[in-house]
């Protein structure tokens, strides 16, 4: 639990003492954090209400106050420069998966070619958090309590502007390279790939190989394509795809992509 640092004038706001070369938010204003990994993360910080102390933790990050941030499997080291002569020293930790709970996880993401693909070509798959909450498993933090905490600085608050600082570095370089979310978690980037590397070409799905190699079933779908009951077979793409938001001369793009289907299928039975 956090407890109210004591508010006296022997307090004073002080500003923080300028770094040469810290470790700079990218971004100048407004979210930092553009994907949907690092939005989960940072949802985690701002829920827990700290108000004011996520907006001074945000311009510590742009204005580079943090020297040195390393991630590691179960912690993130940083050293915040604040108004003292002496950084501060920050730790964030959560729980790194065991070998038996990383097994469970690439052999489920194994046996899925999209998930192989995606993760050999350096992108997070959209739905990757149900392979791990099929193995029990969360990838993100639900809560602050899944969550170690701790600076050296005096302010008892938790998290301080200094903590807040380094969760908005992080979001960011969970933007820059999503495998430091899964390292945190107790996994290398490069042994999650040969591992999954080795089980493609035992699986014989081929996601990894050359496509000289694949030619034959390089265009055939991993997976059976339903069809939708009441489908039609001159409608059939219309009725797989999904809702476009799209008109055309106030028709929305369906109903006349429909009307050049059935046009173009009278005049191939009339020839």
């Amino acid at each position: 639990m956090s407890r109210r640092r004591y508010e006296s004038p022997f307090y004073p706001h002080t500003a923080p003492r300028s770094v040469e070369g810290g470790v700079k938010a990218k971004s100048v204003r407004g979210a930092i954090g553009t994907s949907w990994w690092s939005g989960r993360f940072i949802e985690v910080l701002e829920g827990l209400g700290v108000g004011g102390r996520l907006q001074r933790g945000r311009n510590y990050a742009r204005r580079g106050q943090v020297i040195s941030l390393e991630i590691d499997a179960g912690t993130v080291a940083a050293s915040v420069q604040g108004s003292r002569a002496k950084p501060y020293r920050v730790r964030i930790g959560i729980a790194a998966f065991g070998k038996a709970e990383w097994a469970a996880v690439e052999e489920a993401l194994a046996g899925n070619a999209w998930f192989v693909a995606t993760l050999l070509a350096g992108e997070m798959p959209a739905d990757i958090e149900d392979v791990f909450a099929t193995a029990g498993l969360s990838l993100f933090p639900h809560s602050a309590r899944e969550l170690s905490m701790d600076c050296s600085c005096p302010d008892w608050e938790v998290p301080c502007k200094h903590l807040a600082a380094v969760f908005y570095l992080l979001a960011e370089h969970f933007d820059d390279d999503p495998f430091q979310i899964l390292s945190w978690r107790g996994r290398e980037r490069e042994d999650l790939l040969s591992r999954l590397h080795a089980a493609d070409g035992e699986s014989g799905t081929h996601a990894g190989a050359p496509l000289t190699e694949v030619l034959d079933n390089f265009f055939a779908a991993p997976v059976p394509v339903p069809l939708r009951r009441g489908a039609t077979a001159h409608g059939f793409l219309l009725d797989q795809a999904p809702a476009v938001d799209v008109t055309v001369r106030s028709r929305p793009l369906a109903e006349v992509l429909r009307s050049a289907y059935e046009a173009i299928r009278a005049a191939g039975q009339e020839s």
